[in-house]
């Protein structure tokens, strides 16, 4: 008798304990959906992208890209902006990053993470708008990068020259 009742307790917190975890993940990962400012419309977009000086395409063909983490879509640099309009797979706490070697992956941005400079916090999943802080110039960089500070994972880069 002890021993099925033990049993029972022991596959109750089994469950209980798993059915926590993923609410927990599920949390994490939609509470940005749910939380995210509405994304500027296009308009606001393609005026914004205008005054591009560089432009290049994330894509998910990354190695470091899969189902969770991935963008697509067209990037126009600015000298004070950086405009992206497409689609970011949703997550928490998204860095905008610029570096001078172009990145695909986790290992490849730990490993120039040092030099990058980061731009700033993106917000929204449908096209986004970075104001590039004073005192950085986008010449000075090739190539912007996606990155997912809580989770140290790589979202999507592209090389604008």
């Amino acid at each position: 008798m002890f021993q099925g009742h033990m049993l029972r307790w022991i596959i109750l917190a089994g469950t209980h304990g798993g059915a926590l975890a993923v609410g927990f993940a599920l949390g994490i990962y939609l509470l940005p959906i749910l939380t995210a400012p509405d994304a500027p419309d296009e308009a606001v977009l393609a005026e914004a992208a205008q005054a591009a000086v560089y432009e290049a395409e994330f894509t998910r063909e990354l190695a470091g890209s899969d189902f969770l983490h991935w963008g697509e879509g067209t990037v126009s640099i600015t000298p004070d902006q950086i405009v992206h309009k497409g689609a970011l797979a949703p997550g928490p706490d998204y860095q905008l990053y610029l570096a001078s070697e172009f990145v695909e992956d986790e290992e490849s941005f730990f490993r120039i993470k040092d030099t990058a400079t980061r731009i700033g916090s993106i917000k929204t999943f449908d096209g986004f708008i970075v104001d590039v802080p004073e005192g950085v110039s986008v010449a000075d960089y090739s190539t912007v990068i996606v990155w997912c500070e809580s989770f140290s994972e790589f979202i999507t880069a592209a090389k604008y020259q």
